[in-house]
């Protein structure tokens, strides 16, 4: 028997608990990037090592979703490869901030916190959730707001901070979508 498109996108938000454990490994990644940016190492490098620490989300997430229980792949539904899709958009933006490194490189980390703000967006579909579509418009705009009046290892705490809430948020919503 198929599936309708939101029988398929409850199964996403269900087997991948809406992409908990992502958010929750970019808490970790939040924090290797604050650390990095209160460090006493030039800007350029800084800007290097938060690229890098980005470049762990998907292996950290991976050990993550093993922890919380969550089918890190969930093969059997189509609307996978599509949520892969929305997170391969983004490295398309990446060379944005790439541009931004030796260019303007105070503000590199600020256009990444908007680039990973403004990902969100499609998996308010795919997820069903108003947490992903709420948080996928606030992150931009206080990433900017944020990243142009403070330094960027404020700006790391502050995206860490939204990071734990979201992770709170999603864990809230995720127990309403088991009540049903």
């Amino acid at each position: 028997m198929m599936k309708t498109i939101d029988e398929l996108r409850l199964d996403c938000a269900l087997k991948q608990k809406r992409g908990l454990h992502i958010i929750l490994a970019s808490i970790i990644i939040w924090l290797a990037i604050a650390v990095i940016h209160f460090s006493p190492i030039s800007i350029l490098t800084k800007n290097l090592f938060t690229f890098v620490c980005a470049a762990i989300l998907l292996p950290l997430s991976y050990f993550v979703s093993k922890l919380i229980n969550v089918d890190f792949q969930n093969k059997s539904n189509p609307l996978t490869e599509l949520g892969i899709l929305f997170s391969v958009n983004q490295v398309l933006y990446l060379l944005i901030a790439m541009w931004i490194y030796p260019t303007i490189p105070e503000k590199m980390l600020m256009i990444l916190a908007i680039i990973f703000g403004a990902h969100l967006l499609p998996y308010s579909w795919l997820y069903k959730s108003r947490v992903y579509f709420t948080l996928s418009i606030l992150i931009p705009f206080l990433a900017l707001i944020v990243g142009l009046n403070f330094e960027p290892a404020i700006l790391s705490l502050t995206m860490m901070g939204i990071e734990i809430i979201f992770s709170i948020a999603l864990v809230l919503e995720n127990r309403k979508i088991l009540k049903k």
